[in-house]
């Protein structure tokens, strides 16, 4: 069973629209107009600790609940937003939810895994592979609970589908409502759904994605969901993608994503993660940089989330210890 059943309805876990609030003491810092830069504040989507995950999650679920799923199956990193995200809809509904993550026990307990916990959901471990081993393992699970008289829904990794790409072609549209005049929109890219689903009532000229580790061919990926989505060839080479962010690998903190997440957070209040958002204003400084994104254009940035991740991740708490530590007089 996938979540790109044809008897998908959807459910309904968010609060519509997401606020679009201005960022102007961030905006003069890189270099933009105080009136430029607007934050689409997908953190703040009300499910299970906010992201971007949510909007792809009604769809999906609501396809699981439509096929009779009792128990929704998923996979991810340990620290993944999308498994946390879906251990919370599966609260929602009263389904049972198995995170299948790649890694081992002995993964940090905090951040996204504790809040895994807090939801109720189960955890199998699949140990270091690879994403079609991943995908195998989580195949494994459900027949398991096939087994036992239960009826899963696979959903699919990042929750990215042609499906789950709807709840971003829907973003896209609050944000040609909200902001009709707008030149860019900034959006990390993990799974490529989000990418893709404003591709759809954008265009590609205007949606500026950041490459954030999690797949290994990001233009392809995000092409096939978009095509899938309009029915019409997306061809990866016209991808606005940015694919300098990523440092040493997906889970490595970065010096160009730390300085960016501070100083959104000293400017602004708001806490990005080192991970995907911490990624995506650091592309964006880029872009500026390069004269890619100028000022005197309305630029968003899309705030997708993934706070509880930054608590789980080690390098970048101490990094911010670090920086309490009072100078010697």
């Amino acid at each position: 069973m996938t979540s790109d059943s044809p008897t998908s309805q959807r459910a309904v876990f968010g609060t519509w629209p997401t606020p679009l609030e201005p960022m102007p003491r961030l905006a003069r810092a890189i270099g933009l107009g105080a009136g430029d830069l607007w934050v689409k504040r997908d953190d703040l989507t009300g499910l299970g600790g906010g992201g971007n995950k949510v909007r792809k999650l009604e769809w999906t679920c609501g396809a699981a609940l439509a096929d009779g799923a009792t128990a929704l199956v998923t996979t991810g990193a340990p620290q993944s937003n999308h498994a946390r995200l879906t251990a919370a809809a599966g609260a929602r509904l009263g389904l049972d939810v198995v995170l299948v993550l790649a890694g081992a026990p002995g993964s940090s307990a905090s951040g996204n895994l504790a809040l895994d916990g807090l939801f109720g959901a189960t955890v199998v471990w699949a140990g270091d592979v690879d994403d079609k081993a991943l995908d195998s393992a989580a195949e494994q699970v459900a027949e398991e609970l096939r087994g036992r008289g239960a009826v899963p829904a696979l959903i699919p990794f990042g929750g990215s589908s042609v499906l789950g790409a709807r709840g971003y072609a829907e973003c896209g549209r609050e944000l040609l409502v909200q902001a009709p005049d707008l030149a860019t929109v900034v959006v990390a890219v993990g799974s490529g759904g989000t990418m893709a689903g404003l591709l759809d009532p954008l265009g590609s000229a205007r949606v500026l994605g950041v490459h954030c580790g999690a797949v290994t061919d990001p233009a392809r990926t995000v092409s096939e969901l978009a095509s899938g989505l309009s029915g019409t060839r997306c061809a990866p080479e016209t991808l606005r993608l940015r694919l300098d962010q990523v440092g040493d690998g997906y889970g490595t903190l970065t010096e160009a994503a730390m300085a960016a997440l501070t100083l959104t957070a000293r400017t602004e209040g708001i806490v990005l993660d080192p991970i995907y958002t911490g990624r995506a204003m650091a592309g964006l400084i880029a872009a500026i940089e390069e004269g890619d994104v100028v000022p005197g254009q309305r630029t968003i940035f899309l705030h997708s989330g993934g706070m509880p991740g930054l608590f789980g991740h080690a390098p970048t708490l101490a990094a911010l210890e670090e920086a309490l530590t009072p100078s010697n007089p």
